[in-house]
């Protein structure tokens, strides 16, 4: 098995926030050991080589279990693609959770996520969420230098507009290649935002307008997260977009998971879901939309999307 050599290739990711037992500081257990082997191997099997990851998931434990399971399974780091993000810190005590994107800060956190999960190189680093206070020339000297000492081979985005993009690009001369948003059947804004233009709606949406076009001409891959939307239609409710998945799956041979993938796959702007169920049979139902092409005509994939926004369009 030989993973993507650029992230912008992989058509599903692994999401590892699930991983490595509570959102305390606690160490972390054999049993969470256990868990996320059991977990990381469902997503092999699922042909998924790509793994997302941040410094704050579990309070750091997320990486370092994941971190365990590398060294226990001999030459797995070369066969998977390692993807990582910074810039959120969590609340300490009586200090309240915070973003920080000053260049020592990402240094910092890069190097302990290193060594929390045990390799040389971060294959992509995404900055998690903007700092306000950030100066783009600053992050750029960071980025430039973990860039030129090897330790990050290339570098994205998360939760970001086209403006925060262009403004970081325009000091930074390593390409950014990743923008990470929340996208699914259930959160639709980012999709509703390119055709409520004109209409009164379109003050409720609060989606930045042109980021996917921007990301598109760029070559910026998106990638979703919460892809599956909780749930939400797989089980969790008896509405009428839950009763399309099922019937399209059921016609289609295969899962309720996929046609919510697909959904976001058959989309023109290039979007790669981060799935991050740790439930091995999930994990597995996701497996046709790693190895299938996306089987979904223009009138289901509407179909699908007005029967979740509950009324026509507009």
């Amino acid at each position: 098995m030989t993973p993507h050599t650029d992230i912008r290739d992989s058509r599903l990711l692994y999401g590892c926030m699930g991983l490595g037992g509570d959102w305390d500081t606690r160490p972390w257990t054999a049993a969470d050991l256990a868990h996320a082997e059991t977990a990381v191997q469902a997503a092999l099997e699922a042909g998924i080589t790509a793994f997302d990851h941040a410094d704050i998931y579990r309070h750091g434990k997320s990486e370092a279990v994941f971190g365990e399971v590398l060294a226990r399974a001999g030459g797995l780091r070369e066969r998977i693609l390692l993807q990582t993000k910074v810039g959120i810190r969590l609340p300490d005590g009586d200090r309240a959770g915070r973003y920080d994107l000053r260049g020592p800060a990402i240094t910092r956190r890069v190097e302990e996520s290193l060594t929390r999960l045990r390799t040389d190189v971060i294959d992509v680093l995404l900055l998690h969420r903007p700092d306000p206070l950030a100066r783009p020339q600053e992050i750029a000297e960071a980025l430039t230098a973990l860039h030129e000492q090897g330790l990050v081979r290339r570098f994205g985005v998360s939760n970001m507009s086209a403006a925060q993009i262009a403004a970081l690009q325009a000091s930074l001369d390593v390409p950014l290649v990743v923008n990470q948003l929340e996208m699914s059947l259930g959160r639709r804004d980012w999709v509703e935002s390119g055709v409520l233009v004109n209409t009164s709606a379109a003050a409720a949406n609060g989606f930045p307008h042109g980021t996917l076009e921007y990301c598109a001409a760029q070559g910026i891959r998106l990638q979703a997260w919460g892809p599956l939307a909780q749930g939400r239609f797989t089980g969790r409710a008896d509405t009428r977009a839950a009763q399309l998945v099922a019937e399209l799956a059921a016609r289609k041979g295969t899962t309720p998971e996929t046609i919510l993938l697909w959904w976001l796959q058959r989309h023109p702007a290039g979007i790669a879901p981060v799935i991050g169920t740790t439930r091995p049979e999930r994990i597995r139902a996701c497996r046709d939309a790693m190895h299938r092409a996306v089987d979904l005509t223009h009138e289901e994939w509407y179909d699908l999307w007005v029967a979740a926004r509950g009324a026509p369009l507009p």
